[in-house]
């Protein structure tokens, strides 16, 4: 049932009174430990900026990044498109790499599992396939889906999804019902039980509460994980930055003090573990030297609400042209090809013109009969905008792509983007990258824009941000 949200919060004691992210900043650097986020999906650098990202991870490819000074890097496995055994090959062989490159540079890092903070991914398969090629005991496992730009919050071990003023348990949204991800419990407890096929029980999942942080601050954190041991799941609760600041300095001290643990979180956390301060949202006078003369290309395949909305809102616009791509016509064998070329035709040819062009997939969701069908026809649609992209002749201006796996697809496939930097963030949630010079338009600003993530406006607000208006 969803709870007013000033409610709630103005329930909870108040906030710990000084921001320790100084503190964890010099344990961070101190600690010289190289934090490696394993992202199933290119959303997880929506809260950090001046970090790359990887989209490989070959043994030789982690020794150079983690001789890299710098505290973080991102490995982009889009996990989450992929069918469990594959998720749990990749994290397996990241594992194993890791390890050996950790032993060919000396540095000791620690692995960060990020995934979606609706709770959508392959947990706790890919989880224990990365805990396998590591090849290492963890005293526990940290579950923080915690994810303030997005409004994902979480109270007495239950997960909440802010929509205005009311807070809904996340498994009464529609993230829930997904054909590929859903569950049924909002209780992040009840959710591991769920989730381990009730071979964890609820009593059993450990839990960091609101008052172990905000009355006991990071001393009674380390003394609570103190006694977490044999890989317990533990569940962690935030409603702020301020608490998760707490959480991660006691974190910290507990592994100090030779504890061991792997995360499975949100965004939000890794920015704080890394001990990176928060930034202003970009302007187009930050990311741009000069200006193109091409208009900018978006390529939308997210089907959530959030998505459909901003769709609409930023047809509206004007000089955008809008490409509507029949996925019923992606998913005919005999209709495909002629779909692909028609549409990125269509693109080149406005995009040329000098208007801003929007691609993106017809709005009825089409679902199989299980998982593994489900997924392949995602699959199927994500490779047609791949390939509408790759037959684009024009260079854009910019490029915007909404949706975790699509934005994924678009910068690795038909982008062949290796390595990129993270910018910062053009909105809560949405991070822009300049994309490396091995790439298909080398330099080009490259907006993840989550497909979960931001009000109706949202997408259009971007947009104009990124043609150079700020009076937003």
């Amino acid at each position: 049932m969803k709870v007013n949200r000033e409610e709630l919060l103005g329930s909870l004691p108040p906030e710990w009174p000084k921001s320790l992210l100084p503190e964890i900043r010099e344990a961070v650097k101190r600690s010289g430990i190289k934090v490696v986020v394993i992202d199933d999906d290119p959303t997880g650098n929506q809260t950090v900026h001046d970090v790359p990202v990887l989209a490989g991870w070959s043994r030789d490819a982690l020794v150079r990044v983690l001789a890299e000074p710098n505290a973080t890097v991102y490995l982009l496995t889009n996990s989450r498109s992929l069918p469990l055994s594959q998720a749990q090959a990749v994290n397996r062989e990241i594992g194993t790499n890791l390890v050996a490159a950790g032993k060919v540079t000396g540095r000791d890092f620690v692995a960060v599992s990020r995934s979606d903070s609706t709770l959508r991914g392959h947990y706790p398969g890919e989880l224990l396939a990365l805990m396998e090629g590591l090849g290492q005991a963890f005293d526990g496992i940290l579950i923080i889906p915690f994810f303030e730009e997005g409004g994902r919050l979480t109270v007495d071990d239950v997960h909440y999804l802010a929509e205005g003023d009311w807070l809904v348990p996340t498994a009464e949204t529609e993230y829930a019902k997904d054909a590929v991800f859903g569950y049924r419990s909002s209780n992040l407890r009840a959710w591991v039980s769920e989730k381990h096929a009730g071979q964890i029980k609820p009593e059993d999942v450990g839990s960091i509460s609101l008052t172990d942080l905000r009355e006991g601050g990071p001393e009674a954190v380390a003394a609570t994980l103190s006694r977490i041991r044999g890989g317990q799941v533990c569940v962690v609760n935030a409603a702020s930055y301020r608490d998760l600041e707490v959480f991660v300095a006691g974190l910290l001290r507990a592994e100090a003090s030779g504890q061991h643990f792997i995360y499975r979180t949100a965004a939000s956390f890794v920015r704080v573990r890394s001990g990176i301060a928060p930034r202003g949202l970009l302007t187009a006078a930050d990311i741009f030297h000069s200006k193109k003369q091409t208009g900018g290309l978006i390529v939308a395949g997210s089907y959530v609400r959030k998505s459909t909305a901003q769709i609409e809102a930023v047809r509206s616009l004007d000089r955008l042209t809008s490409i509507e791509v029949s996925v019923e016509k992606v998913l005919d064998r005999a209709r495909v090809d002629e779909e692909i070329r028609s549409v990125a035709n269509l693109a080149s040819e406005w995009l040329a013109a000098g208007a801003d062009t929007l691609v993106y997939t017809s709005r009825k969701l089409f679902i199989g009969n299980d998982e593994d069908s489900s997924m392949q026809i995602g699959q199927k649609v994500s490779a047609a905008l791949v390939d509408i992209v790759k037959s684009v002749t024009v260079e854009p201006a910019w490029m915007v792509a909404k949706g975790g796996i699509t934005s994924s697809d678009i910068a690795t496939k038909a982008l062949g983007v290796e390595r990129a930097e993270v910018l910062g963030q053009m909105l809560p949630g949405a991070p822009a990258w300049h994309v490396g010079t091995e790439s298909r338009w080398p330099g080009l600003i490259y907006v993840v824009f989550p497909g979960n993530v931001g009000g109706p406006e949202a997408l259009a607000d971007l947009v104009r941000l990124l043609r150079g208006d700020d009076r937003l």
